[in-house]
C-alpha cells in the first residue's frame, strides 16, 4: 500500500504560516463575489456549488491518489467531512447569497465558532473558558445587529436560515478536522481536503442533477456591478482561487501555526468578502450591519483564541509554554516508546515460553 506523506514539511518560520493563512482567508473571501453573478445569470445556487466543488475535486485528484490509503484508514471521517464541511457548508452558503447580501451571509456563517463552543460545552461536556463564552455571546449580539431583528428581520428569513445552516455545518468542519489529527490513525489534512471535495462532489451530483443545468451560460457573459465580463472568469476564479488555493494554503498554514491562530486569521475572510461585495457587486451595508459585523468578528475572534478551561492552572500554564509542534512530537515519541516497550514484553514472553 502506498504510504501518504505530507505535501510540505513543517517550516520553522512562523511568518510563512501567517502568510499562507492570510492567502487562504483572502481566497475564500472571494467565493461569494465570484459565484453571485453566475447565480444571477440563471444558474441555480446548487449547480454553482457543484461546479465549484467538482472543479476543485478534479484539480486535486493527483493529491487524492497520492493519499489513497486514507480511504481505508478513516473512511467515516472522510465521508463526514465531505457531507458537512464541503457539501453542507457550500450548499447552504450559496443558497444564502442567492437571497441575502454576500457579506451578511458570511457573517452569519461565522457564528460557527460560537456554536462550536456550545457543542463542546453541552454535547461533549467539556469545560470552556469565560472568554470563549463571552465571545459567543458577543457574536450572537452582532448577528442580531446584522439582520436588524428590531425591524422584524429586514433580510429574507429563508436566506438567514440557510446562513445558519452553513454555520452549523462549519461546526462539523472544526470537529472533524480535529478528529482527523487524533487517535492512532491520523489523516493528513491535505488528504482530508482532497477526499472531502471528491466525496462532496459525488453527493452534490446525486442531489443537484448537474446534467439539467444550462451550462451554455458559462460561454456567455455575466454582469458584475454594471460591468459585463465573460462568465468563465468568475467561474475559473471560484474553482482555482476560492477553492483549490484556499483549501491548500489553509491546511498547510495550520501546519506552521496552531489551529486557534490560523482560525483567527481566517476571520479576515468575512472582511474580505464584505469589501469585495461592496466594490465588485455594489452591495452596500448600513451602519447597523457594519457594527454588527464587527461584533460577530470580535466574538468569533474571542471564541477561537480563548484556550479551553483547565482545572489545574499550573498545568495549563505549563501546556501553554510548550509549542504545539513540540507537543505533537512528544505525543508521537510517547506512542513510539509504548509500542517499543510492548514489543519488548512480547518478545520476552516468547523467549520465556520457548525456554
Amino acid at each position: 500500500m502506498h504510504s501518504s506523506k505530507p505535501l510540505l514539511g513543517r517550516s520553522p518560520g512562523r511568518p510563512l504560516g501567517l502568510t499562507l493563512a492570510l492567502v487562504s482567508a483572502v481566497a475564500f473571501g472571494g467565493s461569494g463575489t465570484a459565484a453571485k453573478p453566475l447565480i444571477e445569470a440563471g444558474l441555480s445556487p446548487l449547480h454553482v456549488v457543484w461546479l465549484r466543488v467538482t472543479g476543485a475535486a478534479v484539480v486535486l485528484l493527483p493529491l487524492a491518489y497520492r493519499h489513497r490509503d486514507a480511504v481505508l484508514r478513516r473512511p467515516g471521517l472522510l465521508i463526514g467531512f465531505g457531507l458537512l464541511a464541503v457539501a453542507g457548508v457550500q450548499a447552504c452558503y450559496f443558497a444564502a447569497i442567492s437571497r441575502i447580501p454576500v457579506g451578511v451571509a458570511l457573517l452569519i456563517e461565522y457564528l460557527g465558532p460560537p456554536l462550536l463552543i456550545g457543542y463542546v460545552r453541552f454535547v461533549q461536556r467539556r469545560p470552556i473558558s469565560r472568554g470563549a463564552a463571552i465571545g459567543a455571546g458577543v457574536a450572537v449580539a452582532g448577528l442580531a445587529c446584522v439582520v436588524e431583528v428590531w425591524n422584524g428581520l429586514s433580510f429574507d428569513l429563508l436566506g438567514v436560515l440557510f446562513g445558519l445552516g452553513a454555520a452549523c455545518c462549519q461546526v462539523g468542519y472544526f470537529v472533524l478536522a480535529d478528529a482527523g489529527s487524533r487517535g492512532d490513525r491520523p489523516v493528513d489534512p491535505i488528504a482530508v481536503s482532497a477526499y472531502g471535495l471528491l466525496i462532496g462532489s459525488i453527493v452534490l451530483t446525486a442531489f443537484t442533477r448537474p446534467w439539467e443545468a444550462d451550462w451554455g451560460k458559462l460561454g456567455g457573459d455575466v454582469v458584475m456591478n454594471g460591468h459585463t465580463l465573460p462568465a468563465l472568469i468568475p467561474a475559473a476564479w471560484m474553482v482555482l482561487i476560492a477553492t483549490v488555493l484556499a483549501y491548500l494554503s489553509g491546511v498547510v498554514a495550520v501546519r506552521h501555526l496552531s489551529p486557534p491562530v490560523a482560525g483567527v486569521v481566517a476571520n479576515l475572510e468575512a472582511v474580505v468578502a464584505t469589501v469585495l461585495a461592496w466594490v465588485l457587486l455594489g452591495e452596500h451595508l448600513g451602519l447597523p450591519q457594519v457594527a454588527g459585523g464587527l461584533l460577530v468578528l470580535a466574538g468569533a475572534f474571542a471564541a477561537q483564541a480563548s484556550k479551553p478551561a483547565a482545572p489545574d492552572a499550573g498545568a495549563t500554564e505549563e501546556r501553554e509554554a510548550v509549542p504545539a509542534g513540540a507537543t505533537a512530537l512528544g505525543e508521537r515519541l510517547a506512542h513510539a516508546a509504548e509500542a517499543e516497550a510492548r514489543d519488548s514484553r512480547e518478545n520476552a514472553g516468547g523467549r520465556s515460553e520457548g525456554q
